[in-house]
């Protein structure tokens, strides 16, 4: 039992360190998170500096950190909105957890790991990181982008794809028998049905138990409420083997009118505080010297899975009528793994699938991690370089089917009549500027 003396002073520790490098990360203009998962291995076990008297609670505030990740993201949009991005992205739901489960399917069975390992493995490639992307679209003001909410219908098809995939992982892991792993999965998706028609049906009641939009605004109530419903919608869904990310962006998805903009201010400081916290946590679950016998098929992976989440976002961005820059920015949003990955992969670890499908699973989805905000961040500028280098010879030739007196109207995200800044700000969004369309 460790005295409170010493939980303080690492906590003190930590969480001052982040505060140095992420404004450090702020003033060379590029998203901290890399630098929080690195500060997470120093910390770790076989790190610099070990923690040993506050991982407890660093443990818990990572999980809150992405209840309110995906809570303030969720506040972002409407219920209508959820529904119209999910029917129009389902195929790209399905092709983007096809693409990316098979490199880890196949990495499984070329290595002589089995057909359990493998279902595992296909788990750890397939899902992105919903509190990692949460957090880099937000660094990067890119909210109220056009193709962000492809991006999210995305991510809540995968979200909803692991609430039954995790009953079928966990019944399969344990040796259940088909009927009991069938009532397993029944009670996930009874849950997650419910929990859906409450957030959809219901919005109104749900902002109501929350703050009354006729009374005067009160933070101190309203940041005890959202927060509390939030946990408590997380944790229940939890409890039935439903994703807690899926419960608490329902809850914000619930949340509308005023009270969801009060509820965005009053969460932004302390979601910015659990979320550091996450990234740290995510960073002491690996031991670095674990890392570098399993690195070069990590590496491999990890390029076979750039590869296909990229695919998979410009592919259902184009669907959805944006131009280049939008698709590139869509599809590298995706590219972030993180903690359904390392949840699938301790679920294995836990029933002796492999020894070493742990280690490999942590490398992954650290070099993921890392690489993910650092293609959200440079994609943009890159694929700009490209399009000019590209636009010459298009010039000189005419290109390829050219209009005369269309084709020129062609903004650089390929929208016709865009305006010259390429902004397309959601009809709920602030009228703030936004980055590109």
């Amino acid at each position: 039992m460790h005295d409170t003396a010493s939980v303080f002073i690492e906590l003190g520790g930590v969480l001052f360190c982040l505060g140095i490098i992420g404004h450090v990360a702020a003033r060379i203009g590029i998203s901290p998170i890399p630098f929080y998962l690195v500060t997470g291995l120093a910390f770790g076990k076989g790190g610099l500096l070990p923690l040993g008297a506050s991982e407890e609670f660093i443990r818990t505030g990572a999980e809150i950190g992405v209840v309110l990740l995906l809570l303030t993201l969720g506040l972002e949009y409407t219920a209508d909105e959820l529904i119209h991005g999910l029917r129009r992205q389902a195929a790209a739901g399905g092709l983007d957890l096809v693409l990316n489960a098979a490199p880890g399917v196949a990495a499984a069975l070329l290595l002589g790991w089995g057909a359990r390992a493998a279902v595992v493995m296909g788990g750890v490639t397939a899902i992105s990181s919903s509190g990692i992307i949460a957090k880099v679209l937000g660094d990067l003001g890119r909210l109220g982008n056009r193709e962000t909410p492809v991006v999210l219908s995305v991510l809540v098809l995968e979200d909803l794809a692991m609430a039954v995939y995790l009953p079928i992982v966990a019944a399969l892991l344990a040796h259940q028998t088909v009927a009991r792993g069938s009532v397993t999965l029944a009670v996930a998706l009874g849950a997650l049905v419910t929990v859906l028609v409450l957030a959809l049906r219901h919005s109104a009641t749900i902002t109501l138990l929350v703050f009354n939009p006729k009374s005067d605004r009160n933070d101190e109530i309203l940041l005890l409420r959202a927060l509390g419903l939030a946990l408590l919608v997380a944790g229940v869904a939890q409890r039935l083997q439903v994703s807690a990310a899926v419960g608490a962006f329902l809850v914000g998805i619930a949340l509308s009118g005023p009270v969801a903009h009060s509820a965005g201010e009053v969460l932004t400081p302390l979601r910015d505080l659990f979320a550091a916290v996450f990234f740290v946590f995510f960073g002491l679950q690996t031991d670095p010297s674990a890392i570098p016998p399993v690195l070069g098929v990590a590496s491999l992976l990890a390029v076979a899975g750039i590869v296909t989440k990229v695919a998979t976002g410009w592919w259902a961005a184009r669907r959805a009528g944006i131009g280049t820059l939008g698709r590139f920015r869509a599809g590298s949003a995706l590219v972030a793994r993180g903690e359904f990955s390392i949840v699938i992969a301790g679920l294995a670890v836990a029933a002796g699938v492999n020894p070493k499908l742990g280690p490999l699973a942590a490398a992954y989805v650290l070099l993921m991690a890392v690489i993910g905000p650092l293609a959200a961040r440079f994609v943009e500028p890159v694929t700009r370089a490209g399009m000019r280098r590209c636009k010459p010879a298009t010039a000189a030739s005419g290109g390829p089917g050219a209009r005369p007196g269309v084709d020129a109207r062609l903004g650089e995200d390929g929208l016709v009549a865009a305006p010259r800044d390429g902004t397309d700000p959601l009809p709920h969004a602030d009228p703030a500027p936004h980055a590109d369309a």
